[in-house]
């Protein structure tokens, strides 16, 4: 707990610190306070979440055209005709998560999702409704260097086939809410697909939001 604690005041450290770096343009003694600022904090990102110093450092410094905001993930929520929900297995950690990842500029949430679905299944979805939207810090993930939102759509199989092999994914299946495999828990944890689960039994079920 003390170390999401941590994490939470490094992240809103970087956050101020790129707000005040991109103000700052004028005052150069200004700037180089919130540059060390921003330097400390990625130091204390990278400690707690064990990622390359200049992975997170890239991440930071491609997005300093203003304040920081959050990065969006997207997640696709598909069910069959037997109320198993679909699941990929990620090559990067061996393990299942929902189809999605981040949003793509130029797109709108429902055509990542499409997208998404499409590039790692091979099916062709429709999307239906959003079902989550939820800020990554209040559940039980992994601790990462940069603040997230997760969005959770309803979509329903049109067409297409299954496959089970691309650049980032070595696998495909529909699995019961009682048989779910090693979940990525960078991606999605189990208390977000049993929600899922509610909504498949439960179309009446408001919009979850944090």
């Amino acid at each position: 707990m003390q170390n999401l604690n941590i994490l939470s005041i490094a992240k809103r450290l970087q956050s101020i610190a790129q707000g005040g770096i991109f103000y700052s343009e004028d005052k150069p003694f200004d700037r180089e306070r919130y540059e060390e600022i921003s330097a400390l904090s990625v130091q204390i990102l990278s400690n707690l979440t064990e990622e390359p110093i200049e992975k997170i450092s890239n991440l930071f410094t491609q997005e300093r055209d203003g304040y920081q905001t959050p990065k969006v993930d997207i997640r696709a929520d598909v069910f069959n005709e037997s109320g198993n929900i679909l699941m990929v297995k990620e090559k990067v950690d061996g393990c299942w998560s929902l189809p999605g990842g981040w949003a793509d500029v130029g797109y709108t949430p429902a055509e990542v999702a499409v997208k998404e679905v499409q590039e790692e299944t091979g099916l062709d979805v429709k999307t239906v409704r959003i079902l989550a939207i939820i800020d990554k810090r209040n559940h039980p993930h992994p601790p990462e260097g940069w603040y997230v939102y997760k969005i959770f759509i309803l979509c329903e199989v049109i067409g297409g086939e299954i496959f089970k092999n691309t650049t980032e994914i070595s696998d495909v299946q529909y699995f019961s809410l009682q048989n779910l495999p090693s979940l990525s828990e960078p991606r999605n944890v189990y208390s977000q697909i049993k929600l899922m689960f509610e909504y498949r039994d439960n179309s009446e079920k408001a919009v979850y939001f944090d």
